[in-house]
């Protein structure tokens, strides 16, 4: 499989030309994009999340969206490297949120302290409980929750999987977990909170 930093190198323009070049759809002028710009959202993605593997991923979905939104780019209205970084945040902005996101439903399943502390068995009970909440959410709900927790996979890595768009994915896991929380809070499964 051919990545875009196998592709022949450099591209005798300037960078309004690789911008134009990008708007028009020419894949060598993305391909220059990234060879000039990839490290400097590698390099932001990085600073904002404080996991390198975890920025390699958000650069590598920046010049996908990059390429999948060129024409909504308009290089009279600012450079290559701004948009880019523009989208380097939106991105981190997201990947932050499906961290988050991913350390509530774990807190929603983890056991509660006084019960690993006094009761091994309620560990048992309250997984079985968490099981039996996920499994009476909508299919979808139960299905994003289940990607993202078990398979540890972001919200645009649940996309991508499953065809829906990013905010139906974000807007499952939100009402998923809100119903799983407030089921298991009925259930005594959950603190309140």
């Amino acid at each position: 499989m051919t990545t875009l930093s196998d592709l022949p190198h450099p591209l005798d323009l300037s960078d309004e030309e690789v911008g134009r070049g990008i708007a028009r759809g020419d894949e060598r002028c993305l391909t220059e994009a990234h060879h000039r710009w990839g490290g400097l959202v590698q390099t932001l993605a990085a600073r904002v999340l404080g996991d390198p593997r975890e920025a390699e991923d958000v650069a590598q979905q920046v010049f996908v969206a990059a390429w999948r939104g060129r024409a909504g780019f308009r290089p009279e209205r600012g450079t290559v490297p701004a948009w880019l970084l523009g989208i380097t945040r939106h991105k981190t902005a997201d990947a932050l949120a499906d961290r988050t996101r991913r350390r509530e439903i774990a807190a929603a399943v983890a056991p509660r302290p006084d019960a690993e502390a006094d009761h091994g068995h309620d560990r048992v009970l309250d997984r079985v409980l968490v099981t039996r909440e996920l499994a009476r959410l909508p299919r979808v709900q139960r299905d994003v929750l289940a990607l993202a927790f078990y398979g540890d996979l972001t919200h645009t890595q649940i996309a991508d999987r499953t065809g829906l768009p990013l905010g139906t994915v974000k807007s499952h896991a939100r009402r998923g977990l809100r119903s799983l929380r407030r089921n298991l809070e009925l259930t005594g499964a959950a603190p309140a909170g």
